[in-house]
């Protein structure tokens, strides 16, 4: 489609802001009319590329105190503003350096922001993420999660300077998070007025699709929204380059819908890295071996790209549309690996690959949790996400004794920290001797390289080599995902006896810490099998 672009020269307009849809330049800034109904005002800084006012509906929304922008800001950027028409008329502001190159484009008629970010290298600036700074008087609340991340107004802190306490109960940024693969929307607001993030399939992070990260935070001198894109919190994979986006910054009176999203027209603004729909393929097939009770995630990974999407009840699933090239298709038991395989996607095309489970039947004694990849049926996992260990709503961090076949799973706590809940005891009874075992124990993260140390009745396991370190806090911070490891302790016969019979389990650790940041490990499950 022809396209024609007005570029904005420095000296084009005088200081009055355009009354109907277009961009002028005032004092070296570009104010940007988005000509919709609500009266969407955006200026951007035209040596930083901040964006420093935000009116919607007659409301400054932006922050006084800093501007919106990418990472930790720009700093000094080559601005530029052009007006295009295509199939809608827009504005695009491009902002480049060297190593990012950062797109703003408003469609006319429309309150939102489409943003992308272009990267060639992780900024030195910060962490790669954008972050809208806006007043926390106008939008105080924070959806999907309510005040868990609301840090306003706290009595102080209980860990570092990012977990505080608000009359009595611990709150942090990273407590607005959600998992990639359901982060559609989220927003600040007030009872009339909202500013949210909508997301697409994030193909250009890392991470996967249960990966998780900061979405929002009220500290009380601002309200800040975020879509971060790299950041190094529990990163289990390098950073991916190229482009991110677009994702939307839309300003309306209620959530949104992320259904009504369309941005097939994003083609027409001429974006560097973006890959559009003709030129994507996609992968049919069917899983299977998924047992009821689980979910069914499909999820496509090469170093340039990521993808995922739920199957239907049936096994069946339609991918995303994908750029081209050769991907690892990993098969989930809701988070737990159950297959591999790799597939070729090409362009316009559509490549039909079926997956079943790998995960062999077993002679399985006694089995405490499920095999899926979370906490979530333990002890504390339910609050975990929301709040800090040390919270008064958490049940007692302790040393516990879990009693197969008559003990409940959330006896079980869901993190083995080496200060405080080691060793975990499971007791059960055997009818005879049992000859060779295998105690099998998943984790999903591991902290301080912490892994589990196993002693059998009279008889300690050999313990594994340290797992892979990650350079994040982990589950004081609301994360429970890591590398998953599965360790296996082959137990040899003479040693599970006719009776009684304990298994102790402990994390086990060369680092130091204490209590809460003592080296500890996720647990997934616990499996005994022959």
């Amino acid at each position: 489609m022809l396209l024609l672009v007005f570029l904005v020269p420095i000296f084009a307009f005088t200081s009055d802001v355009l009354a109907a849809f277009g961009v002028s330049n005032v004092n070296g800034n570009y104010v940007i009319d988005a000509g919709s109904p609500e009266e969407l005002l955006v200026t951007v800084n035209g040596q930083s590329c901040d964006i420093q006012s935000i009116l919607f509906l007659g409301n400054e929304l932006q922050s006084s105190t800093k501007g919106s922008h990418i990472a930790s800001g720009l700093g000094t950027a080559t601005v530029t503003a052009e007006t295009l028409q295509g199939s809608s008329n827009y504005v695009k502001v491009t902002c480049e350096t060297p190593s990012l190159t950062h797109f703003i484009v408003v469609r006319e008629g429309e309150s939102k922001l489409y943003l992308s970010t272009y990267v060639t290298e992780e900024p030195s600036v910060g962490e790669l993420r954008f972050i809208a700074r806006l007043d926390s008087r106008l939008l105080p609340y924070e959806y999907p999660f309510g005040e868990c991340s609301t840090t306003a107004d706290s009595d102080g802190t209980v860990e570092g300077s990012d977990v505080f306490v608000v009359d009595g109960e611990t709150r942090s940024k990273f407590y607005s998070s959600e998992r990639f693969i359901d982060d559609h929307v989220h927003c600040v607001h007030s009872d009339s007025l909202y500013a949210c993030m909508l997301l697409p399939q994030k193909e250009s992070s890392s991470g996967g699709p249960f990966f998780r990260d900061i979405n929002s935070n009220n500290g009380g001198e601002m309200t800040a929204l975020y879509f971060y894109m790299n950041s190094g919190h529990d990163q289990t994979e390098a950073y991916r380059m190229g482009l991110h986006g677009p994702y939307v910054l839309q300003l309306s009176t209620d959530v949104p819908s992320f259904d009504d999203q369309d941005v097939s027209w994003y083609e027409e603004v001429g974006v560097t890295g973006f890959v559009p729909d003709s030129e994507r393929g996609q992968v049919t097939g069917r899983a299977s071996g998924i047992p009821d009770g689980f979910e069914t995630v499909l999820h496509w990974k090469n170093d340039e790209a990521q993808y995922w999407t739920y199957a239907s009840p049936d096994g069946t699933f339609t991918s995303p549309l994908m750029k081209p090239g050769q991907y690892d298709m990993v098969l989930y038991q809701t988070e737990f690996a159950a297959a591999t395989s790799s597939v070729r996607v090409a362009a316009a095309a559509t490549t039909t690959a079926d997956l079943a489970s790998g995960i062999a039947p077993r002679d399985t004694v006694w089995q405490v949790g499920a095999w899926d990849g979370q906490p979530t049926r333990f002890g504390n996992a339910g609050r975990q996400l929301r709040m800090h260990p040390s919270d008064a709503r958490m049940a007692p961090w302790a040393p516990a004794t879990y009693a197969v076949g008559a003990s409940a799973l959330d006896a079980v706590p869901m993190a083995l920290f080496a200060d405080l809940t080691s060793p975990l005891t499971v007791s059960f009874s055997l009818p005879a001797d049992l000859g060779p075992a295998t105690l099998r124990v998943g984790t999903t993260l591991s902290y301080a390289g912490a892994r589990p140390s196993v002693r059998v009745n009279d008889w300690q396991g050999e313990d594994p080599p340290a797992a892979q370190k990650l350079d994040s806090r982990g589950v004081t911070r609301g994360a429970y995902r890591g590398f998953g490891e599965v360790y296996d302790f082959d137990v040899p016969s003479g040693v599970l006896v006719a009776g009684q019979n304990t298994v102790s389990i402990s994390a086990l650790s060369g680092s130091s810490g204490s209590g809460f940041l003592s080296p500890n490990v996720v647990l997934d499950a616990i499996e005994l099998f022959q």
